[in-house]
Order: C-alpha cells, then structure tokens, then sequence
C-alpha cells in the first residue's frame, strides 16, 4: 500500500462505504415496512431459526462478533418483541428463543436476506478482489496478530508505553 492511500483517507473510505452498506440495507428494510428493525437482528434471527434455541455465546461465535456487541442485540431483540430469553441448563446461561413476531417476519427478512447476498455476489464480482475474500484474509491476519500490535512495532522506542 502506497505512503499516499495512508493519508486518512484510505480508513475513511472503508468506514464510508461499510456505514453506506449498512444504511441501504436499513433503507431497504424500512421500505418493506420494518422501520423499528435493525439490520443486525437478521443474523440472530436466521442462526435461532437454523439451530434452534442458542446461547448468547453460540449465537455470537456464529456471528464472529464479540460477546458484548452480541448481548446488546439480543437484549434489544428483547425489548422489541422480536426474541425471548430463557434460562438454560446453568442458571447463568440464557437461551434465545424466537417469538411468534419474530416467526411472522422470517419470510420477509429471508427475501430481503437473499436479495442483499445477490447484491453483494453482484458488487463482488465488479472489485478485482472477491469481498468474501479480502473479509476473510482480513480477519484471518488480524487474529494472527493484531492491529495494536502491528501499529505499536512500528512506534519508536521512546514513544512506546
């Protein structure tokens, strides 16, 4: 990568065009008439409805997302009618059912699901890298090492705390 593309704009952008993602996908679902719904409650929705009644740790590691991040969706689900939580086996775990609500919107979220992965299939094939690519080798690097790590390497000595 060139000393250019690291001028502040090249974060920027990758924030800008995921943020438009985001956006459209919630325009969409919005003109299908779901304007308290939130893009990321789908995933949650389509692994409950494909694995059944999970745990908050089972549903987060599915959607490679920290558990925290994961917690707050399903709480939100919660308070929108969307999912129930149930104790488990230990009383500390909490198992995530879904609602009839949200039994009643699957067919919906999974025309929307599939339109969304043929738009993404179609903006893929028109980069000179597959995003399911750059994603997963993303990833993958950042778990072999992280970005503070990479960035507190290249600190002068002095500069590191």
């Amino acid at each position: 990568m060139s000393e250019t593309a690291l001028d502040g704009a090249f974060l920027g952008q990758l924030r800008a065009s995921l943020d438009a993602m985001a956006a459209d996908v919630a325009q969409t679902l919005a003109g299908l008439g779901l304007t308290e719904y939130r893009p990321r409650y789908s995933a949650v929705i389509r692994i409950v409805a494909a694995d059944g009644p999970s745990t908050i740790r089972h549903i987060t590691e599915r959607m490679n997302t920290t558990h925290s991040a994961g917690s707050q969706t399903v709480s939100d689900m919660a308070s929108r009618g969307l999912v129930e939580l149930r104790a488990g086996a230990d009383a500390r775990q909490r198992v995530v059912h879904l609602t009839r609500k949200a039994q009643r919107l699957r067919p919906l979220l999974d025309a929307e699901w599939t339109a969304t992965a043929a738009a993404l299939r179609e903006l893929s094939s028109e980069l000179s890298t597959p995003l399911e690519v750059i994603a997963r080798e993303l990833s993958e690097a950042l778990q072999r090492r992280t970005f503070h790590d990479r960035i507190a390497a290249h600190l002068p000595d002095d500069a590191r705390g």
